[in-house]
């Protein structure tokens, strides 16, 4: 998987494309785990190359949501593919983090 990052005054955006599974979760959480990290007002997760997310993939994002929620960073999906919009349904993820379909959508938030 490759994590491509686009910075703005207040944004962070990852652009995350491939696969996330064990092995690419690390690199994930690598990057959200940086203290610069929570600088920003909200962290955009561009969903619109993600192919396929894993247990452990979910996991990162579960583990790092408190942090998030904690420091005042608003954690916003986006470009969601649907058989990832559903692994995140089934497990009810999509009630507890905020997902919408397009940029516009989770800059605007």
């Amino acid at each position: 998987m490759k994590i491509t990052q686009h910075a703005s005054a207040d944004t962070l955006t990852l652009l995350l494309d491939g696969e996330l599974d064990a092995s690419s979760s690390v690199l994930l959480d690598t990057e959200l785990t940086k203290p610069e990290t929570l600088q920003y007002q909200k962290v955009l997760i561009n969903c619109q190359k993600l192919n396929y997310i894993s247990s452990a993939g979910l996991g990162v994002f579960i583990s790092h949501l408190q942090q998030f929620q904690d420091a005042g960073v608003k954690l916003v999906f986006f470009n969601m593919q649907e058989k990832v919009h559903n692994v995140f349904e089934i497990l009810g993820l999509d009630t507890l983090m905020t997902i919408v379909p397009s940029e516009t959508e989770a800059t605007a938030i």
